[in-house]
């Protein structure tokens, strides 16, 4: 049997591992097989630290390989989603034993998503092939102007799906008929957390930072009133892990309906149960918001107004927000997010000659050297 190229993606998440396999063919991948893996809280929690369930994470991932590697195929390269990190541009990052350790030791802030680049390099080292991150959360290309705040001390800074975002705006450019990097969007990606972002010649110019002016999400606060915060956090009354819980895991919707399961809510709040409705509309018109303020970035001159992610299937929440958006933009829906698709094009192009990768450490321009004239 002819040998095939194939390129491995993963994507380790709070409770899951997403591992796929892809033929590469030419410059395009083709799908294999895509799994999702579940972890049991029983067995995440044996673990006292996120880096700590490397190696337990590891031998899944191998397994995985193992089960459906197909025959006579040529492993090319590995992809993991990227963790954490320091600021850095868009595209692709080659992981090496610095960035592995970085991920794993002294990232910018614990997440499940810090695995990706050790995962990757470890399945790389042993076929003997590359490793590469694409479009980690802490992808910033804000201008100068995008990263005043109101204060000196805390600056505005990126952090955002880009990983899904960048992707599903390739594919929207094909579309319509239009380069990547001519592209002016919205783009509302709708999942367990948000990023509504302004889209502006290929970068992600600008977005509402999850914690920041984001809209509250199934799991999470988003952006709150400063003062009652800071006034609560001095109180004596929280520890500082149990006010991190409000904001970031049991915030949102399931702070005011005690669920999280969208799906659940969603036959609820069509079924006419009042409460859930209420929130309903209060996330309807927090993400109308945003997008407005992100479509303003780019002076509402704008090809459309994506949305994505797992609530972009929401009949409920689409049909409010398309009522209260659509004298905007076109939307159009791409619903779910495919972070492992996203990663083996990326990887697919690098490989092929159509895009560059960055080495470890990247190099960030601060926001003194960007010039906004």
């Amino acid at each position: 049997m002819a040998k095939h190229k194939v390129i491995f993606a993963v994507n380790p998440g709070s409770t899951t591992t997403k591992c796929a396999l892809f033929y590469l063919i030419g410059e395009k991948i083709e799908r294999i097989i895509e799994n999702t893996i579940d972890h049991p809280i029983s067995e995440i929690h044996q673990f006292a630290k996120i880096c700590d369930q490397i190696n337990y994470r590891e031998e899944i991932v191998r397994y995985f390989i193992e089960e459906y590697l197909p025959e006579g195929a040529n492993m090319v390269a590995c992809a993991g989603r990227g963790g954490m990190l320091t600021p850095v541009p868009s595209g692709a990052i080659k992981v090496n034993e610095e960035l592995v350790n970085f991920s794993l030791y002294t990232p910018i802030y614990q997440h499940a998503s810090n695995l990706g680049a050790p995962l990757a390099y470890r399945i790389a080292q042993y076929y003997n092939v590359p490793a590469f991150i694409v479009d980690p959360v802490s992808v910033d290309e804000f201008s100068l102007i995008a990263r005043i705040s109101g204060c000196p001390d805390f600056p505005r800074f990126s952090f955002v799906h880009a990983l899904n975002i960048r992707a599903i705006v390739r594919k929207f450019a094909t579309e319509i008929g239009k380069d990547f990097n001519e592209i002016r969007c919205v783009v509302a990606h709708l999942g367990g957390g948000f990023s509504i972002a302004a889209i502006d010649q290929g970068k992600i110019v600008d977005n509402d930072n999850r914690m920041e002016s984001a809209p509250f999400t199934p799991e999470r606060a988003g952006g709150i009133p400063p003062i009652p915060l800071l006034e609560a956090c001095f109180s004596g009354k929280y520890k500082k892990e149990e006010l991190l819980l409000k904001l970031y895991g049991e915030g949102g919707v399931y702070a005011y309906l005690g669920s999280k399961n969208m799906v659940e809510l969603e036959k609820r709040a069509k079924q006419g149960d009042k409460k859930v409705q209420k929130i309903y509309y209060a996330l309807i018109y927090q993400i109308g918001k945003e997008i407005a303020a992100m479509a303003s970035v780019l002076d509402f001159e704008i090809d459309g107004i994506i949305i994505t992610g797992g609530l972009a299937r929401d009949q409920f929440l689409i049909n409010g927000l398309t009522r209260k958006i659509k004298k905007l933009a076109n939307i159009y829906l791409y619903p779910g997010s495919n972070e492992n698709e996203a990663l083996a094009e990326t990887v697919a192009r690098v490989l092929t000659g159509k895009e560059g990768y960055l080495n470890w450490p990247v190099e960030f321009r601060n926001s003194e050297e960007i010039n906004d004239d």
